[in-house]
């Protein structure tokens, strides 16, 4: 893969851009800020854990009243930076409100700056309910997320997240497999992973395709999403982890 294509793939070069859904949120955003040529700032509006030590970003933790400051002085040393609040809950830290972290990215001079937008804890797929996402304002792109390998699994709570809102958009049935029109149907929906969007670029991730039938199951879904909706024009197929992450481009 060539440094820029998952960037390029993404819409990810510059903005807000923002991860929302389950599969990988994190994962990802670590890689598209590695792969960033330009100055990145990294956080999340929802409490998130510690940022991994090869991030290879400088890492601030901050109360609200003081954060932008730190992260303005920071900026003319680092060209990396990672962000959240300071207070702690199970091991995660809480995020930082929409609106400030637009003023950061503005106020800053980052390139991009990528968020964790909503969370899933740690299931491989969900739906947002009332007050998710936390999306700023003048969010530029938003990157659905769902994993491959929640496809053809029965829908319960050992893999997803807020399990009644899924029955709700999708028609699927508790215990009964989640299908690929199940899964278009969440990613093409505005009671989806839609919600908020507005007017922002959208390009939804099928993450953890690590396998043929992984692929296959996923091919199927996203030509099912993009026969649903004009909201988005292309569906990434990848396996985050691997050292070539894009595994299919299926666009309309």
């Amino acid at each position: 893969m060539a440094a820029g294509q998952l960037l390029d793939l993404l819409c990810a070069r510059s903005g807000l851009v923002c991860t929302v859904g389950a599969g990988g949120k994190k994962t990802t955003l670590y890689r598209l800020a590695t792969l960033h040529p330009g100055r990145v700032a990294l956080t999340s509006t929802v409490f998130i854990p510690p940022f991994p030590k090869d991030l290879n970003a400088y890492v601030i933790r901050e109360s609200a009243g003081e954060l932008q400051a730190a992260i303005a002085k920071a900026a003319t040393m680092h060209r990396h930076i990672a962000y959240t609040g300071t207070v702690t809950k199970k091991g995660r830290f809480e995020g930082v409100s929409p609106v400030l972290v637009e003023e950061i990215h503005r106020s800053c001079g980052f390139d991009v700056t990528f968020i964790k937008a909503d969370g899933a804890r740690t299931r491989m797929i969900k739906a947002p309910v009332r007050d998710e996402p936390q999306l700023p304002a003048g969010v530029t792109t938003v990157v659905p997320l769902v994993s491959a390998a929640a496809i053809g699994k029965p829908l319960s709570e050992r893999i997803a997240h807020r399990v009644e809102q899924i029955v709700h958009v999708t028609g699927a049935r508790v215990d009964a497999p989640l299908t690929p029109s199940h899964v278009a149907r969440l990613l093409a929906s505005e009671e989806g992973l839609l919600k908020g969007t507005g007017i922002a670029n959208v390009v939804p991730l099928i993450n953890m395709v690590d396998d043929a039938e992984c692929k296959r199951l996923a091919q199927a879904t996203a030509r099912e999403a993009l026969s649903l909706t004009e909201r988005f024009d292309r569906v990434v197929l990848a396996s985050m982890r691997a050292a070539d992450p894009v595994v299919d481009v299926i666009s309309r």
